[in-house]
């Protein structure tokens, strides 16, 4: 099995972090393909970013169809979600989805903790349906550049968010940001902490398993005759429905 781990943003390091939790948490036979855009924000952290690297993302899923089993969404924003299910002829998983699905099966409420500002993910956990799990969100005082370069102080911070949360009535945590990847895997904490790579790896795993059929209709059918001016040749012609 193939997946590609889609980085959302130009920081290859990002990339690389999000291919190495990838990579531990895939089954034997697994091959993690990571891969980064062409162009976008190098770290994204506002509503414009987000939909910039959309695009960005969009162009780089759409040179991969055909040639994985699945993608994963390395960006915790779930950038371009729907849009990459509606364009891939495979499963698309996005990490933040995935890592609170999960913790929904492993709690009675969960909560999440990230790099910053929240309130772009409980609008996120809204649109996943699961707001009414939701125990709380916390931004800690640092940035991904920061959990980059010093990822043992982040982790302090991480951990106190988690214990506040925990205080608020959550039973699972969600460590939010693609540079928060593989960092649950060194946090004791007093209850599970989801990573949404590993967790995103794990469903697409078993999505490629199950077999499902693509839809052929509703809104996530594939695009059929669409004409496009100034994209990529594979968005385009994907957009036509080739």
């Amino acid at each position: 099995m193939r997946i590609l781990v889609a980085n959302a943003n130009t920081t290859e390091a990002i990339t690389t972090l999000c291919a190495e939790a990838a990579r531990g948490a895939a089954a034997p036979g697994t091959t993690i393909i990571p891969a980064t855009p062409r162009f976008g924000p190098a770290v994204i952290a506002t509503r414009l970013e987000n939909a910039i690297a959309g695009h960005a993302l969009l162009e780089l899923l759409a040179g991969h169809a055909g040639q994985v089993d699945a993608a994963v969404l390395a960006v915790s924003h779930d950038t371009a979600l729907e849009a990459a299910r509606q364009l891939m002829p495979c499963p698309v998983v996005g990490m933040t989805e995935a890592a609170c699905l999960t913790a929904c099966m492993v709690g009675a409420r969960f909560g999440l903790v990230t790099l910053g500002g929240v309130e772009t993910y409980r609008e996120l956990i809204g649109r996943h349906g699961l707001a009414a799990r939701l125990a709380g969100l916390e931004g800690v005082a640092a940035t991904p550049q920061d959990a980059l370069r010093d990822p043992a102080a982040v982790e302090v911070l991480v951990l106190e968010g988690v214990g506040r949360l925990v205080a608020a009535g959550a039973d699972a945590v969600v460590l939010g940001g693609a540079a928060l990847a593989g960092m649950a895997a060194r946090l004791a904490a007093p209850v599970p902490l989801l990573d949404g790579i590993a967790c995103a790896v794990k469903l697409a795993e078993a999505l490629v398993g199950l077999g499902l059929a693509r839809p052929r209709a509703g809104s996530l059918a594939p695009a059929q005759g669409r004409v496009s001016t100034g994209l990529s040749p594979a968005l385009a012609r994907l957009l036509r429905g080739a």
